[in-house]
């Protein structure tokens, strides 16, 4: 059995996190990952929780090609049992040689989604770098096979990714990950809101929101290509009502949207969740991120010291943002008529094309010529500290892992007419405001914004 090798647990999440049923994670602890030398059969030995016993289960590829169990055993009275017995199963169905091992009950199919299918000119240029770049080979890995499980409900989901929609495509995968690593079912009939999902007998409509560039940012990204990271000076100013009219616009016309999200049959009842992110012009995530929690809330917070080092947090109203044409609008948007019926924002500035790269470099997919260096500014756990931390480590496997619930938060509405349940949406941060300050729950490692850097390696 020497074509049976071990893999990590990050390698075998690539190719299964999208086949796990949502209440797997609650059942069993999984404890080895194995597959046979070409990747064509896999194979998990796991513990019961319930009774401590141990099973093992064998997948391959169905029509579609989904990794999906095509063998089991349970109620094995040890690991050593599982781990052997699971090698002769697993060589058993390597030896035939087989790619693929039918199902007979496949539905839906598999997304070409690097092949263009539009003309080269209509590329968007970040499809071009996922698609074409060596350096990028991690993220083509995830992505491919994210979408043979991925389903396509408008019908356009390939031309807009590699189009005009490619970033707000990416949210909505990166949700997607998300969603199932956290153990959410999928309901995918309909065609709004992007997600309605459930957990522990709960559920919850989430619809995707992305902020892009105005007709005349895009203009002048086309006519200045070579793109410069913004001073921090101009970063300042730009926070002061740019940013947050930015959020505001693209919040404000989801809540007037005709018909209402919470409206729909399906949809009532349910909290509803906006899932926002910055894409308005290259590299705005990893310094926009402050405007979402003072328009959100309205307030704002400037951070001082004592003379013995103690923490002091100065709460302030925001007055409304003025446009360039002297139009006033109110910041909060959860005090805004209607926005009672939005159960929470979540935000993240991290989920962008590089977290695929680094997940599937992790994963072990990544090219062998290239080192990757990640650098950002994460939570300060210290209470008295009122500035984050800076990290850098390059991206190795073996070395460090990164979840998609990494960098990922919630903001809850204080006025949701359905508030979303306390444990709805785990191993994020969860953001309240509470009697005029904010309560916060951030995991221990909650990333803010950071940068990946690509180096070429050389012999020399």
């Amino acid at each position: 059995m020497r074509n049976i090798t071990t893999i990590s647990r990050e390698r075998f999440n690539v190719y299964v996190d999208w086949t796990r049923s949502a209440h797997i994670r609650d059942a069993i602890v999984e404890l080895e990952w194995y597959a046979d030398i070409r990747e064509r059969v896999l194979g998990v030995v796991a513990m019961d929780l319930t009774d401590s016993d141990y099973s093992f289960v064998v997948l391959g590829r169905d029509e579609v090609g989904r990794f999906r169990a095509i063998d089991l055993k349970v109620s094995l009275p040890h690991a050593g049992t599982a781990r052997s017995q699971l090698k002769r199963t697993m060589a058993r169905y390597s030896e035939t040689g087989k790619e693929v091992f039918p199902q007979f009950d496949a539905q839906g199919e598999a997304f070409d989604i690097l092949t263009p299918i539009v003309d080269r000119h209509r590329l968007h240029p970040s499809f071009l770098v996922l698609s074409e770049n060596k350096f990028w080979a991690g993220a083509r890995a995830v992505v491919s096979e994210m979408m043979r499980h991925f389903v396509d409900v408008d019908g356009n989901f390939v031309e807009q990714f590699q189009t005009t929609g490619f970033d707000a495509r990416l949210w909505e995968l990166y949700l997607f990950a998300y969603l199932k690593e956290a153990g959410f079912h999928f309901e995918r009939d309909m065609h709004a809101p992007d997600f309605v999902i459930g957990r522990h007998g709960q559920k919850v409509a989430v619809e995707a929101v992305t902020v892009n560039p105005s007709d005349t940012e895009v203009l002048r990204q086309r006519e200045q290509p070579d793109w410069r990271p913004r001073d921090q000076a101009d970063i300042e100013q730009r926070l002061l009502a740019y940013m947050p009219l930015k959020f505001g616009s693209t919040l404000h016309s989801k809540l007037s949207k005709k018909p209402s999200y919470w409206e729909l049959e399906h949809v009532k009842g349910l909290p509803l969740i906006f899932a926002l992110a910055d894409f308005h012009e290259p590299q705005s995530m990893t310094w926009s991120h402050p405007a979402v929690l003072e328009y959100l809330y309205g307030i704002t917070q400037t951070a001082n010291h004592s003379d013995d080092g103690r923490l002091i947090v100065d709460t302030k109203s925001v007055g409304p943002y003025v446009k360039d044409n002297g139009t006033e609008i109110p910041a909060g948007f959860f005090n805004q008529p209607n926005a009672e019926h939005v159960s929470g924002i979540l935000f993240s500035s991290t989920g962008t094309l590089s977290k695929f790269n680094r997940i599937g470099r992790i994963a072990g997919f990544g090219n062998a010529a290239s080192r990757m260096l990640r650098m950002g500014a994460c939570h300060h756990h210290d209470p008295n500290s009122s500035k984050p931390l800076l990290f850098q480590f390059e991206v190795k496997p073996g070395e460090v892992t990164e979840t998609w619930a990494e960098g990922l938060s919630l903001f809850h509405n204080p006025n949701a007419a359905i508030p979303v349940p306390d444990d709805m949406f785990p191993n994020i941060a969860h953001h309240r405001l509470q009697d005029g300050q904010f309560r916060s729950f951030i995991p221990e490692f909650h990333p803010y914004m950071s940068m990946t850097f690509h180096f070429s390696a050389r012999d020399d």
